[in-house]
């Protein structure tokens, strides 16, 4: 075998500490995934952090496109259509850009995410939604760049950007109700118990058909012939409830409080037992 000269060695070595070096990137990225709904939204984008810096007004000019975090497009993936602003978007992956302002932000979705910061050649027709979003200043600051998917709901969410003492939050809607639907009616030709505690829980949180809602979680109570299952029982009773039949409602409470308390379900206990004081039964 031949042997490595010297400095032949020393560039060998030196190639391979280079090779496992490894540095902390300086706006990290980071993905983040949410069920809103019934649907999946996706939000991918980098992280820097202000360092001493001032952001808004300074660092990020008020009034220009920003692309809203560092390094490659942030964007944000749907798998449903959507409304974004009252405007209707098709499920898809689009960049967020954004135009701050001191106390009013633009926020663009664009369908081109395939840029390295802003385009070059903004093209209008790209533009799948535009939305102004009041500024909420914030009672303490945010070091690092920050999207978040809250105040979530059956129907729709806020997609929160926060930086420095600045929070906006965009306000989305996902077809939740229709999908739901569609899923129920396939399903009821040949539910199970739980698809009946499903779809009547659904009907229950949504204000829907409130019959319809105690056929299926009577029905659901029914299968369940050893009566264990106290979070149907206890769906049936608010259901009663709700319809004013307090005698029913009273009568499922005190079942799912039995089998609460035998399973050892403190937080069912204590819920079936606010129940039943506040219908008296206690």
């Amino acid at each position: 075998m031949k042997k490595l000269g010297f400095l032949s060695l020393f560039a060998v070595l030196a190639l391979t500490v280079n090779a496992q070096m490894q540095t902390p990137q300086p706006s990290p990225s980071s993905e983040l995934e949410q069920m809103v709904g019934l649907t999946e939204v996706e939000v991918e984008y980098a992280r820097p952090s202000m360092k001493g810096r001032t952001i808004f007004g300074d660092l990020v000019p008020y009034g220009q496109l920003w692309r809203t975090g560092a390094n490659k497009n942030t964007t944000v993936s749907f798998s449903d259509d959507v409304k974004i602003g009252g405007k209707d978007v098709k499920a898809g992956k689009y960049a967020i850009f954004t135009k701050p302002g001191e106390a009013v932000w633009e926020v663009i979705f664009y369908t081109d995410t395939e840029n390295w910061g802003t385009p070059r050649n903004w093209d209008a027709s790209k533009v799948a939604a535009t939305v102004k979003v009041e500024v909420m200043k914030m009672p303490m600051k945010v070091e690092t760049f920050t999207i978040t998917i809250d105040d979530l709901t059956n129907n729709g969410a806020n997609l929160g950007i926060l930086w420095e003492d600045v929070y906006v939050g965009v306000p989305f809607e996902v077809p939740t109700a229709e999908k739901a639907q569609k899923s129920i009616e396939s399903t009821m030709a040949g539910p199970s118990a739980r698809d009946l505690y499903s779809a009547a829980s659904y009907y229950y949180e949504e204000g829907l058909d409130m019959e319809k809602a105690r056929e299926w979680i009577d029905k659901a109570v029914a299968m369940d012939t050893k009566g264990e299952q106290y979070w149907v029982l206890r769906r049936q009773s608010l259901i009663h409830a709700k319809l004013g039949d307090k005698k029913a409602a009273i009568a499922a409470a005190k079942k799912s409080l039995a089998a609460a308390e035998a399973a050892g379900n403190q937080d069912y206990v204590k819920m079936n037992k606010d129940s039943l004081m506040e219908w008296g039964a206690l």
